[in-house]
């Protein structure tokens, strides 16, 4: 018999109207060109979200930078517009080969490759700044034919193991940057990637600081400090900090249910029955691929239409999965964590943790696939509760949801105690640091 727990929070910020602060809160204000405004206004973005408001300034400086800030809050409109008046106030020095692109984007997977891609494409059409992207799963025959076929783009987005494999074999260099962003960087300097990053870094032009650096990610790993000093000094990184960093989103409704494991695909069952056609789109979360697939014979078998998303799968059907998802063809997709870093899904109005996460993170990060800035309603998290370890880390976030206080572990400011720690090894204690506020705002999603 399922018994439910629920943590019944406060109304969703992206729902709030926005708080009267005295300033003028607009894009213009923020020190954004006229062009890149209007370009903005074209895609019906009219107000800048907290960690825009904050970030675009600071980037706009100059400098290195740490950007952290929650899951849905709008970082990459963070760092793509302060990105774009670089390249815009720089002349283009043409084609060459290989190519060397003037800025680089860099995800952990193909499907946040092609997000990023789509909104910095739509951005970049308005004020004459073009993007490119490549990703693993097409082969480098495909990924030297993209690149010939735009040897002079502004922008590359890409993921670490083509652009790697792409540099190895000398069909693109990154000699011309002047601006380089890790997006995701707790998935980027995971063991998977980490040797390619900093392969990566090593080859970009930071040291002599003709290349802007910027980290951004909702969490950072504890290695990020030790990784930096290898081809930066630390001491004048600019970071950025959102107090609701690591924090549960407060607006959203979660809900535990104690459970048999035998009885967790009758109960997901029911919770789509009740869930409906018409309430929005449906995230279930499963910790392995078998159990994707598993549970997506279950619902085959009860008729019930869905998509499975999954590391196993090629690349290719990956992206066409999560692209058939996102344009509302279908309303339940079953995933692994491959969907819970980064990608928009701002049209979700529910989560089900099938199988709880194992840490702390990756519920942070499931979490946030709701009550997004862009979100029509705050969104619910039903997680099953199985294991007596799962109901371990059930307390540590029941505790943390009702004092309003971080999850354990992950202190927003560890990243800048390992930096700091580094910077007084090196001699070198100016950094700076800028709490974001939590200003409700209603966004973009990016």
């Amino acid at each position: 018999m399922a018994t439910p727990g629920e943590l019944l929070l406060e109304q969703a910020p992206a729902l709030r109207p926005p708080l009267a602060t005295g300033r003028d809160g607009s894009f213009q204000a923020l020190g954004l060109e006229p062009a890149l405004v209007s370009a903005l206004q074209a895609l019906s973005i009219t107000q800048p979200t907290a960690v825009q408001r904050r970030a675009i300034p600071a980037l706009l400086r100059g400098g290195n930078a740490l950007c952290a800030a929650e899951t849905g809050s709008g970082k990459t409109l963070a760092y793509l517009l302060p990105l774009f008046q670089k390249l815009l106030s720089r002349t283009s020095l043409g084609p060459t080969w290989p190519p060397s692109p003037r800025s680089l984007v860099l995800l952990p997977s193909r499907e946040l490759a092609e997000q990023v891609r789509t909104v910095a494409s739509s951005l970049g059409r308005s004020v004459g700044l073009r993007v490119r992207e490549i990703g693993g799963g097409r082969g480098m025959a495909s990924v030297k034919n993209q690149l010939r076929s735009d040897p002079d783009a502004d922008l590359l987005v890409s993921t670490p193991g083509a652009l790697c494999k792409a540099l190895r074999k000398r069909m693109v260099r990154l000699e011309r940057l002047c601006c380089l962003v890790l997006d995701e960087a707790d998935t980027l300097l995971d063991p998977t990637f980490l040797d390619l990053v900093e392969e990566v870094l090593m080859q970009a032009p930071i040291w002599d600081t003709k290349t802007q650096l910027v980290i951004v990610g909702a969490t950072f790993p504890e290695g990020l400090g030790q990784l930096l000093s290898k081809v930066t000094s630390l001491g004048h990184f600019t970071t950025l900090t959102s107090k609701s960093l690591h924090h549960l989103l407060p607006h959203v409704q979660q809900k535990f249910i104690r459970i048999k494991g035998s009885d967790k695909a009758s109960e997901l069952l029911q919770l789509i029955k009740d869930q409906g056609p018409s309430n929005g789109a449906l995230l279930i979360f499963c910790n392995n691929a078998s159990t994707v697939n598993w549970l997506g014979y279950i619902l085959d078998d009860h008729k019930i239409k869905h998509l499975r998303l999954q590391g196993q799968m090629p690349a290719a059907m990956r992206a066409g999965i999560f692209n058939t998802f996102q344009k509302g063809q279908r309303d339940v997709l079953i995933c692994t964590d491959l969907a819970s870093r980064g990608l928009d899904t701002s049209r979700v109005e529910l989560v089900v943790n099938y199988d709880f996460p194992s840490t702390l993170q990756d519920y942070l990060h499931r979490v946030g696939r709701v009550g997004r800035v862009g979100s029509k309603v705050p969104g619910t998290v039903v997680s099953f509760v199985t294991h007596r370890w799962d109901v371990d880390l059930v307390r540590k976030i029941e505790t943390a949801a009702r004092r309003r206080t971080t999850l354990p572990g992950m202190e927003s400011n560890y990243i800048l105690i390992d930096l700091l720690v580094l910077n007084m090894e090196h001699g070198k204690v100016s950094m700076r640091n800028y709490n974001i506020p939590h200003y409700p705002q209603v966004g973009s999603d990016y």
